[in-house]
């Protein structure tokens, strides 16, 4: 009887996963920002909400939860129930984290399920208008004239453009001293004011104010012209290879959620990111819209994370 029970048990578990992806949605998704509002995460999760939304039929709720360079949003989503109601918008520091800070509440990405990777935005090297040097090479050039004496803006110690800079340092052997702000905005108004002489910005924050000439915008991370900029050239036209640099924000669930449920969340993501009036929208912000399936996404953040563990590893970045 007790052999004839278990059997019986997990009978019902291989046909309640089908069952429940099948009546998925059942009620408002919680769609997690582990960043304040207005940030580039937030902005991802309000283009992409209403559009989801629609594809499930059901309501998508944003839930912005700072704190902890994104860990306690990301730490409510990993101990969320895993029925793919409560959905994380996870960033670049997602995969930076673990190698920053000491003992988290979670794992990565044990804790996760990976759904899509959903946009890319490099970050974009620019200068105060009066800096001497014109081009990547004169900059080098200059830093290595006077080691130690140059200076670069960051948005805080461990950030995604501290750790552009980092790896920079590295691919070019100069010797630029770090000066963290609180937060990009001022990082880039001081570099425009002449007070820090350059800055690895994302990209949808530094080229409107390239744009409106408060900076000089001197390359771009990715591998080709950003579209947005196609004056622009990138770090490796510049003459430095190995410093592409993306930000990033995917979306992820629960590890336990069902894979019922995550590849229907794919392939409604998916839909969402192929949209003409979206692709538009990210590439306006010199973004590309990506929609990447679930195994796609998990190379994507083991390569992230051991990239960014040797930067963080090499420059002695820690966050306490």
């Amino acid at each position: 009887m007790r052999r004839r029970s278990v059997l019986l048990g997990a009978a019902a578990t291989a046909v309640a996963a089908p069952a429940l992806a099948q009546t998925y949605p059942s009620k408002p998704i919680r769609l997690v920002v582990p960043y304040t509002p207005g940030g580039g995460a937030d902005t991802t999760a309000r283009l992409v909400a209403p559009k989801l939304q629609e594809v499930l039929g059901q309501t998508v709720v944003i839930d912005n939860k700072p704190g902890a360079g994104g860990s306690i949003g990301d730490d409510a989503v990993a101990k969320a129930a895993p029925d793919g109601h409560t959905l994380l918008i996870g960033a670049f520091a997602h995969a930076v984290n673990p190698s920053l800070m000491g003992k988290m509440p979670f794992r990565t990405p044990e804790d996760f399920a990976p759904i899509s990777l959903l946009v890319t935005v490099p970050e974009l090297l620019v200068v105060t208008p009066s800096f001497p040097a014109k081009t990547v090479q004169e900059l080098i050039a200059m830093a290595k004239a006077q080691p130690g004496k140059l200076s670069y803006a960051s948005s805080g110690n461990g950030s995604a453009q501290h750790l552009a800079a980092e790896l920079f340092k590295m691919r070019t052997g100069i010797d630029i001293q770090h000066v963290p702000y609180k937060g990009g905005s001022l990082a880039v108004a001081d570099v425009a004011a002449g007070h820090v002489p350059f800055y690895f910005g994302n990209m949808s924050a530094a080229l409107p104010q390239a744009r409106g000439g408060k900076v000089r915008a001197m390359a771009v991370t990715s591998p080709q012209r950003s579209p947005a900029a196609p004056e622009v050239p990138t770090m490796a036209e510049s003459g430095v290879q190995g410093c592409e640099i993306f930000e990033w924000n995917a979306l992820l669930a629960p590890a336990a959620t069902p894979p019922d449920i995550v590849k229907r969340l794919h392939a409604e993501v998916a839909k969402v990111m192929a949209m003409d009036d979206i692709r538009a929208k990210f590439a306006d912000l010199g973004a590309q819209a990506v929609g990447s399936n679930p195994e796609e996404l998990a190379v994507f953040l083991k390569l992230e994370m051991a990239k960014w563990a040797e930067v963080v590893k090499a420059a002695n970045v820690k966050i306490e």
